[in-house]
């Protein structure tokens, strides 16, 4: 079995609203759940924050400006390869954002009460908001 691990983060601007990006259909096209929070795998041999920080920047091009906290650690196990721990965070991060056209084709700020109505969130960053984790 594959090990792979995942970080993610809630994305909170100056407004206090968090960033939502839809993933690309030509790279995700078996994605029901479209809307996603930034976030990736882990390069092996670099440290959780590092990659988190990579991960923004180069989705969205947007600078994290407060110390992640941790509020979720979910099992995801799609089939019996793989295995993938996704390590979700809170954040606050600012800039203009700038997408990763082959990652992600748009993006919105929304509040955290729009944010736990949107539809096509992802299954992971829905449980997230239904435990309500974000505070």
């Amino acid at each position: 079995m594959i090990l792979q691990v995942g970080v993610k983060a809630f994305l909170r601007n100056k407004d206090g609203e968090y960033l939502l990006i839809k993933r690309s259909p030509e790279k995700y096209p078996d994605v029901k759940d479209f809307w996603d929070i930034v976030g990736g795998r882990i390069d092996p041999g670099t440290n959780l924050m590092e990659n988190l920080a990579r991960e923004v920047r180069e989705e969205t091009g947007l600078v994290i400006t407060s110390e992640p906290r941790l509020i979720a650690a979910q099992d995801i196990i799609p089939n019996a390869e793989k295995h993938v721990v996704r390590l979700t965070y809170v954040a606050d991060a600012s800039g203009e954002v700038v997408l990763d056209k082959k990652e992600n084709t748009e993006y919105k700020w929304l509040t955290l009460s729009k944010l736990k109505s949107q539809a096509h969130l992802d299954k992971y960053a829905k449980a997230v908001l239904e435990e309500n984790r974000l505070g």
